[in-house]
Parts: structure tokens; C-alpha cells; sequence
């Protein structure tokens, strides 16, 4: 599953001033980075046909957008508009933390599968098995510093006062301890050591990149704190009382349906507005599987590096997918 937005189209154009005023880059909820595209999709595409020929369907989810080169009748592809699961009330919308916390409400969505934002890519060979084994997704279990006051920080402290409410973490960290401080997360599990004794659960790592799901662990963060979702949908825009896919991730862990995987060992995420380069010689060098390119409004030289990523993506995956037409 992935989603995507096209900025350029009229239509989106007006909803947006209609409800926001305009693009502001001093507002990273509103900012040119977050819903600009430079043509990548069709590389995300590829990817997934030559380096994770499973996927067995893809749900691309939009407001109802599709590119002109996207070949809409591919047996292996599911338009889906916003409109399709998430209640008319609160369309349209612009934020990506909404438009994820009703994902299990997309018409026959299998109850394993795989989330991508249009920033994150396969650029090497990928086995399902990466992202799920046994039934479980594939995941690491390990606390992060939550320094801050931003948005974005203050959302994740949404998210942690719902799981506080509903498990206990010295039960959890008792219950699952050898999934908690596997060997393979390395210095990743310093942190979780170090806050052991402590009674009160903080953010997990957030490795911003493909992220695998079981369709019931959203059913089931519904079903306990759907009210709080409700409430907040009424933000079209990212606001500091929301909550985001890291809920459903974080629940997902502390209900031991996981197996311990160390994502950061083949995948990684760039912030293009301080590691262009090498984000640039990860593709060309097909350093990981999965990489996320994260955007930036104040880019230096954003042509010049957009071009040299396409450049990138062109060597490594040149040939037309089925799903172009």
C-alpha cells in the first residue's frame, strides 16, 4: 500500500486554498515538502515489480488522483480515493496522520500488509520475510529520546498516553523480555536497558520507512480508543492533538505481535536537506533494501539534486514497469 498526492492538480489546488490559504514553508504541515513530487512514483513502482515481485496487490491510495502513466486496469493495482474509507464529513483532507489512522477501512485490505509513504523506495532484492515471518510483522522494539516541543513530537506523546492507559510496561518488558533486548538491535537497545526499572512507557524508535501491519491491531486500537480518533478527524491539516501510525505500530509491539528485527540493518532514512550525497550513492550502490528520502521546503540546489536522484533511480531501474503504460 502506498499513498501519494499531486499537488499540480487543479482540483487539489482549490480544496487547499479553500482550506488552508496557501503553501507556507515557514509551516512544515503546510510547507512545499510536504505534498510536492518530482516524479519519483514511477521508480516506486519498478522497485516493487523487480526487487518484490510477491506483492500480491497494491492499494494506491489518493483523493482520487491517478498519473497520466499509471495503468489503471493492472490486475495487481487498487485505485483507492479517500473518499472510499474515510467518512465524507471529514473530506477532503491534507493530513497524512488522518488519512493513516482509518487504513483498515479500505475495501478488501488483507489483514497483512505493508505500508509506504511516496518517499520510501525498494532499491534491492526484498523477500516478504523482511517484513513478516510466522504470521507477525517484523519489527524492532527499542525506546528513543522524545526531545522537543514540536508537533510532530507532541503527537507521538498522544500516542504514548494511549498506550500508557492500556498496558503496563514493566508487564510488557517482563512478558517479552527476549524480544525487547534482542542481540540484533545492537546500541538501538542502550536506551530500552537504561529505562528498564522505570514504571512509564516512552516513544519507540521510529525507523521512517515501510512499516508492516495486521489490519486487526488498527481494529483493535479502534475499538479502544475510537472516540479520540473521531474527535480529531475533524483536522484536514496535521495538528498537536492527533495521533499518528505509530500508535498502531507501538500497540502492535506491546501486544507481543511482532518478531525482533533490526530494520535499521537494511534500511535507512536520508533528510535530503543534509544527506543528499549519500542518499544519492545509496541508490547507485543499492546499499539497502528500503530507503526514504525525506523532503525539505529549504533544500539547497533542490533542481539539481532532484536530478541527480533520477539519475540514480534510472541506473538501477531503467526499464518500464507493467504498471506504466
Amino acid at each position: 500500500m502506498i499513498t501519494w498526492v499531486d499537488m499540480d492538480d487543479p482540483k487539489w489546488k482549490v480544496d487547499f486554498v479553500k482550506y488552508s490559504g496557501k503553501i507556507d514553508n515557514t509551516r512544515n504541515e503546510v510547507s512545499e515538502a510536504r505534498f510536492r513530487d518530482y516524479g519519483f512514483l514511477k521508480y516506486w513502482f519498478r522497485g516493487v515489480e523487480k526487487f518484490a515481485p510477491w506483492v500480491r496487490k497494491i492499494h494506491f491510495v489518493t483523493c482520487g488522483q491517478k498519473p497520466a502513466w499509471l495503468d489503471a486496469n493492472h490486475p495487481k493495482l487498487a485505485l483507492v480515493s479517500h473518499s472510499d474509507y474515510i467518512p465524507n464529513e471529514f473530506l477532503p483532507v491534507f493530513n497524512s496522520s488522518l488519512i493513516e489512522i482509518y487504513l483498515h477501512k479500505i475495501p478488501n485490505l488483507a489483514d497483512h500488509f505493508v505500508y509506504f509513504n511516496d518517499d520510501s523506495f525498494i532499491t534491492n532484492h526484498t523477500e516478504k520475510d523482511r517484513f513478516f515471518t510466522d504470521g507477525l510483522p517484523n519489527d524492532i522494539a527499542a525506546f528513543r529520546h522524545n526531545f522537543g516541543t514540536g508537533l510532530w513530537t507532541k503527537c507521538l506523546k498522544n500516542n504514548i498516553k494511549i498506550i500508557s492507559q492500556k498496558f503496563d510496561k514493566r508487564e510488557v518488558l517482563k512478558r517479552d523480555h527476549d524480544k525487547w533486548f534482542h542481540p540484533s538491535y545492537g546500541k538501538k537497545s542502550r536506551l530500552t536497558r537504561l529505562l528498564k526499572p522505570y514504571g512509564e512507557f516512552i516513544t519507540l524508535v521510529t525507523p521512517h520507512n515501510a512499516q508492516p501491519y495486521l489490519k486487526s491491531t488498527f481494529e483493535e486500537v479502534w475499538n479502544y480508543a475510537g472516540d479520540k480518533f473521531t474527535a480529531v478527524s475533524i483536522n484536514r491539516f496535521r495538528s498537536p492533538n492527533e495521533y499518528t501510525q505509530e500508535l498502531f505500530r507501538t500497540w502492535q509491539i506491546c501486544r507481543s505481535n511482532f518478531n525482533p528485527y533490526n530494520t535499521y540493518k537494511n534500511t535507512k532514512m536520508f533528510p535530503l536537506i543534509l544527506q543528499s550525497n549519500e542518499a544519492i550513492k545509496s541508490i547507485y550502490d543499492q546499499t539497502y533494501k528500503l530507503i526514504c528520502l525525506n523532503d525539505n521546503a529549504h533544500i539547497r540546489n533542490y533542481t539539481q539534486v532532484m536530478q541527480e536522484i533520477e539519475k540514480a533511480f534510472e541506473t538501477i531501474l531503467p526499464e518500464k514497469s507493467e504498471f506504466e503504460i
